[in-house]
């Protein structure tokens, strides 16, 4: 009843007194419909054993195959075991982005598969789905109905005057926010497209709106959605005259979803997509409960990048102080690389203009490319470099490339949160600079459709760039989740020693883990004597004993240490 009195109060907030009844009999109506629901087994969302997958449906390709289908074959046969959840990337019918665009919430792309294939996956792995919230494709039936003016459409979209001052609107893309489109009776309007002209942002004003896609969130939580990524969450209400991000109406809607989830599947994790500064980021927890209980680590990706070209891991180890949470029922999504670029926003108040204009220039002679946005005093500046995370930290030595590349991720696996992984990391995809080319977008550098027979092919030879970094990606994973000192909620401590080294403890449980890494392409020699400190340590990763008096670390090498006899 609580939690009913309090979906009530939120709705109230939203629309006032006289709307939100309204709304309030819509929700009701929908969980009341809910075929079944879930008691929660205390409030344990997270394990040392989460470890997600980031791929998209079609990512591998056989001939005479759906993808999906393919998909399924090779995380059954590879990767069982070792990843515990499974995101694919928007799998619906769509027109543009790559599957951000849908045409259709409630279909899987035929060109891919069927929700039949969906189950498949689910029987050996959590699924986490993508609820495209903020917008719809302009060739869905929604926003047909939308110019028809057909009843319960009328107010799908957010219509402005085009002289209105939309300048303190914040742009996340340098393209027009407004799209102008004909309705049936001939009237033209134009609409909020916040991310293109293709993708038509949606109204929330309207509890229509609201109903609607309350109705897509429940569908797939029958179809075994156990993560809900809330995509573009930020930009979801507009008042003009604001920024139009990170209005409270937006973090009320995730509190909504929160409370509904509560009431009918409370096992089910909300994931907000927020690709701005960490403060703004981290705002998604809400108190600790009521909002989603996994933020992406947005400023990850770029500051370990920043580190390991410039190889010195001061700001790094400065940040990661902060990555204390007061709520176990929170954690970080922590990753390096995902089907966009690496985002630069959330190296504000962090590093320098110089410094930012210095990654630029790494990521252009990597063969990557920079996507812009436009500022609201006119001027462009870097949104995101586009490049796969292996080639942005490949140089001309391959197998120190590879050193490099995999000390990233010992970071990334070592720090506190649930680690996920692209697909195209675990494989060490390179640069598709032919699909750019193809499709005139920097994104598609990181989204090559790989066939499965080549990619297996290169996987049974140990000699080769794919295989080596599996390789060594599934041995780093097997290895992190046996560990109870890696639990995303378990304490840690981040040391400093010395700039060359990004040096973190990570203690649970009577296990206390030593991780530490050479992000410097120079040797360097340590010491973890002290009080009480054992003269020997085992590295959890090799099986090979450190003295702990003295260490020498080779250029990019990585240790975990523990005593602690498993």
């Amino acid at each position: 009843m609580e939690k009913i009195d309090t979906i009530r109060s939120i709705l109230k907030r939203i629309y006032g007194e006289e709307h939100a009844g309204i709304a309030f009999k819509k929700i009701l109506t929908l969980i009341e419909s809910f075929p079944f629901k879930q008691k929660i087994k205390g409030k344990n969302y997270f394990s040392q054993e989460d470890v997600v997958l980031i791929t998209y449906g079609d990512s591998l390709n056989k001939e005479g195959e759906v993808p999906l289908n393919t998909l399924c074959n090779f995380a059954d046969k590879y990767l069982k075991g070792i990843f515990s959840t499974i995101h694919i990337l928007p799998f619906f019918p769509f027109s543009s982005d790559d599957g951000f665009s849908v045409i259709d919430f409630y279909s899987v792309n035929p060109e891919i598969g069927s929700w039949g294939d969906i189950k498949k996956l689910d029987s050996n792995f959590k699924l986490m789905f993508d609820l495209v919230l903020n917008h719809v494709s302009s060739k869905s039936s929604w926003f047909n109905k939308y110019l028809d003016e057909e009843k319960g459409y009328k107010d799908l979209c957010i219509e402005v005057d085009p002289s209105t001052d939309l300048s303190a609107v914040a742009r996340p893309r340098s393209l027009p926010l407004l799209t102008k489109f004909k309705k049936s009776s001939g009237k033209t309007v134009h609409v909020w497209t916040t991310f293109s002209s293709d993708q038509i942002d949606l109204n929330y004003k309207s509890p229509d709106v609201l109903e609607k896609m309350i109705e897509v969130l429940l569908f797939y939580l029958k179809n075994g959605a156990k993560v809900i990524r809330l995509d573009a969450i930020a930009y979801l209400w507009k008042e003009i005259g604001t920024n139009c991000i990170h209005l409270n109406q937006a973090h009320d809607i995730v509190k909504l979803f929160r409370r509904v989830l509560d009431l009918i599947a409370p096992e089910v994790i909300i994931i907000t997509e927020t690709n701005v500064p960490h403060e703004e980021n981290i705002s998604y927890f809400g108190d600790g409960k009521d909002e989603a209980q996994m933020v992406y680590n947005f400023t990850l990706p770029p500051l370990l990048f920043y580190s390991f070209a410039i190889g010195d891991s001061k700001i790094l180890s400065d940040w990661a102080r902060g990555l204390k949470l007061k709520s176990s029922s929170n954690t970080f999504f922590n990753f390096t690389a995902s089907h966009d670029g690496i985002g630069v926003r959330p190296l504000e108040g962090i590093l320098a203009d110089k410094e930012i204009s210095r990654l630029v220039e790494i990521v252009r002679r990597n063969g990557g490319y920079i996507s812009f946005k436009n500022n609201s005093d006119g001027t462009e500046s870097p949104y995101e470099m586009n490049i796969t995370y292996v080639d942005g930290l490949i140089n001309n030595d391959k197998t120190m490339g590879i050193n490099r590349f995999l000390a990233s991720q010992a970071i990334q696996f070592a720090l506190p949160g649930v680690p996920a992984a692209y697909i195209h990391s675990i494989l060490g995809s390179r640069n598709w600079r032919e699909g750019v080319e193809h499709t005139n977008r920097s994104r598609t550098i990181n989204r090559e459709k790989l066939q499965i027979e080549k990619v297996l092919s290169q996987l049974k030879n140990p000699g080769s760039f794919r295989s080596r970094i599996f390789s060594s990606y599934i041995n780093l994973i097997k290895v992190r989740k046996r560990q109870r000192a890696f639990h995303p909620n378990a304490s840690f401590e981040v040391l400093d020693m010395g700039h060359k080294i990004f040096a973190i403890i990570r203690y649970c449980n009577n296990q206390t883990i030593y991780a530490l890494t050479n992000i410097s392409s120079k040797y360097v020699s340590l010491s973890l004597s002290g009080k009480g400190m054992p003269s020997e340590m085992k590295d959890l990763l090799t099986g090979k004993m450190f003295n702990t008096d003295l260490l020498l670390l080779n250029p990019y090498q990585y240790v975990w240490l523990s005593d602690t006899k498993l």
